[in-house]
């Protein structure tokens, strides 16, 4: 079932289709009075392989979630004029001009106690892990300040495009304060106003300049390379010591003091006879008073982590109940589009009473996940480690699973003749058609008569997972609605 040709929908020009497979399809589509070009769209968009990551960074107070939502088109990183804000998402998706690509947000909070210096830099060196181009956000009303001044040699070193963003210039007259930027040595400042919107376009169209048509390191260019597994978890849930289990000697120290651990430890590791490639997100702990930033600092190092991972292995601590944390690191995998495997880990510590009420807890909290691979460990004694490779494997190849277009129509209207629509407003909308337009995570464009509810949609990906399994991934659906504007004759 697997389509080796095409694994990548990026690599060709149809998305995942083969020439022959696209021709039919696009007969199919005219048949059913769609215009060739929209559908060539739809499955360009589907289609897509890893968006480029676009980093935001500065210091505090320059503006940056403000921008950020300007270029994401809504409200959703949270804008607050005092530091410490926590925020449940880092990583949040955008397009301009056509092109689509992520942004990580980094704005806004500062740890006095490591130094404002100390918290900027280290914000910057995680996001700059897994960025493709960075926008330095400066405050042109303040100019350039010392703890500009280190940003910009953290960007030097790491070697990224950067497109200089001169923030808070609402007219003419800060247009000088702008100028005055080039002494950063970063190029030319683009004069901004993102509360008010004012220069925006420019600059997003100097980031669409910068930006790579895809990300550097795409899935399956590296033929028979090791495949690369990113462990994921909240703080002391047994990261290093899963990573240090797994190599047999301890490859990773866990430092106490939060937000001093510069990078993810990447360890080629020998596991069931196979390399795998380990990116460990460890080296962050809580301390009470510097809770709230370590959390921050464990998600943008989390999001760096899973951008550059096919698999995500995230632990859970089965002695402790399911937390809002957990959940919240489940969706920025699953939204980041990788295959996932769930490793609940002390299981050895589990009495009666804790195993009945953790299964409880599974099924209500994380039901949305019930097709991600389960496996139940100890990273102390090494309980069931031979499990985890089984796991990753299904997970990968649930991730890489195509299904011919044929096939998924006949599948289709199956599903539609036995359980259609529901009739809303006197109308019952139809799926007419659909294809698989890429894999990585499997990507589905649906074209219908009308619009889809959001259950209905539930519904066909259930389908879809009992027919073709899709074991441990993500599916994405997307649906086209025809016009009205009758058959094409």
């Amino acid at each position: 079932m697997n389509d080796q040709i095409h694994s990548d929908g990026s690599d060709h020009e149809h998305g995942a289709l083969g020439d022959a497979e696209y021709a039919e399809f696009m007969e199919l589509a005219a048949e059913e009075g769609f215009d060739a070009e929209e559908v060539e769209g739809a499955i360009g968009e589907a289609g897509h392989g890893p968006l480029p990551v676009l980093a935001v960074v500065g210091r505090p107070n320059v503006g940056k979630s403000t921008l950020v939502n300007r270029i994401i088109g809504r409200r959703e990183a949270v804008v607050e004029d005092k530091p410490g804000v926590t925020r449940d998402r880092v990583t949040y998706e955008a397009e301009w001009a056509g092109r689509r690509f992520k942004v990580v947000d980094t704005g806004g909070w500062e740890q006095d106690v490591l130094g404002i210096d100390a918290s900027v830099a280290a914000q910057a060196e995680y996001a700059i892990e897994a960025a493709d181009a960075v926008v330095f956000v400066v405050d042109s009303t303040v100019g350039a300040t010392d703890t500009d001044e280190a940003v910009v040699k953290l960007l030097r070193r790491a070697g990224k495009p950067v497109v200089l963003c001169a923030n808070k210039v609402d007219g003419q007259s800060g247009e000088a304060d702008a100028t005055a930027l080039w002494s950063l040595g970063l190029g030319e400042p683009h004069p901004v106003s993102s509360l008010h919107g004012r220069g925006t376009g420019d600059l997003l169209d100097a980031v669409l300049e910068a930006l790579p048509e895809a990300p550097a390191q795409r899935f399956g260019t590296a033929i028979g390379g090791p495949r690369r597994i990113a462990l994921i978890g909240r703080p002391n849930v047994g990261k290093s010591s899963l990573l240090n289990k797994v190599a047999n000697e301890d490859r990773v120290v866990v430092n106490e003091l939060a937000g001093t651990t510069r990078d993810p430890v990447d360890e080629l590791i020998e596991l069931g006879g196979i390399t795998w490639k380990f990116i460990d997100t460890a080296g962050i702990r809580r301390r009470v008073h510097l809770q709230e930033g370590a959390d921050y600092y464990a998600s943008l190092r989390t999001a760096a982590a899973v951008e550059k991972a096919e698999v995500a292995v995230i632990l859970i601590d089965a002695g402790e109940s399911i937390s809002v944390q957990d959940q919240r690191i489940i969706t920025m995998a699953v939204e980041a589009g990788r295959a996932l495997v769930i490793a609940y880990n002390k299981w050895d510590t589990l009495d009666e009473e804790r195993r009945y009420y953790l299964e409880r807890e599974i099924e209500t909290e994380l039901a949305q996940i019930a097709w991600a691979p389960r496996v139940n460990v100890s990273a102390v004694t090494g309980r069931h480690m031979e499990k985890l490779v089984p796991a990753i494997q299904t997970a990968l190849a649930g991730w890489e699973t195509r299904v011919p277009t044929g096939r998924l129509n006949a599948f289709l209207g199956e599903v539609v003749a036995a359980h259609p629509h529901p009739v809303r407003g006197g109308k019952q909308p139809r799926i007419l058609f659909g294809t698989q337009a890429g894999t990585k995570p499997p990507r589905f464009v649906l074209f219908s008569s009308g619009f889809l509810e959001h259950g209905y949609r539930r519904f066909v990906e259930r389908r879809l997972r009992e027919e073709f399994g899709f074991e441990g991934t993500p599916i994405h659906i997307s649906v086209r609605v025809r016009e009205k504007r009758g058959r094409n004759k």
